[in-house]
């Protein structure tokens, strides 16, 4: 019974600390979020769009790196197969997302940030909700 105890402690931990190297990033999507939602941007504009892109995207590897360096087996099993089921949600949502682009629905570019994030937040909700209920 201790050992269960102390590896839910283990395992609440993994999460707090995720969650606390995640909280920056995910204000930092949100920052390049609407920095990228101008269809009519200067040089400058695009240029700080672009740079704040590249240090969100490195941000989310540095905190999945951190994460996978934390983790036993079995949670990196878990996030793995929660990355997978996010990346296919993500390339189904692009493949739609340029579908309607091509009919002249909604552009691409307001759509491609707000998939990206959205397959992050599905990739989160799933390990989460298995690492929860499968311990």
């Amino acid at each position: 019974m201790t050992k269960q105890v102390q590896q839910d402690q283990v395992t609440r931990a993994a999460r707090r600390a995720v969650l606390i190297d995640g909280i920056p990033v995910a204000t930092l999507g949100v920052v390049a979020l609407a920095l990228g939602s101008d269809p009519d941007q200067s040089t400058a504009q695009k240029a700080w769009w672009i740079a704040v892109t590249t240090v969100f995207t490195l941000s989310v590897a540095w905190v999945l790196l951190r994460a996978f360096r934390r983790a036993d087996e079995y949670l990196r099993r878990i996030q793995l197969e929660s990355m997978a089921v996010a990346f296919a949600a993500v390339l189904v949502g692009l493949q739609v997302a340029t579908l309607l682009d091509a009919a002249g629905v909604v552009r691409l570019q307001q759509l491609a940030q707000l998939i990206l994030l959205g397959g992050v937040a599905i990739w989160l909700l799933l390990a989460d909700l298995r690492t929860r209920l499968n311990r």
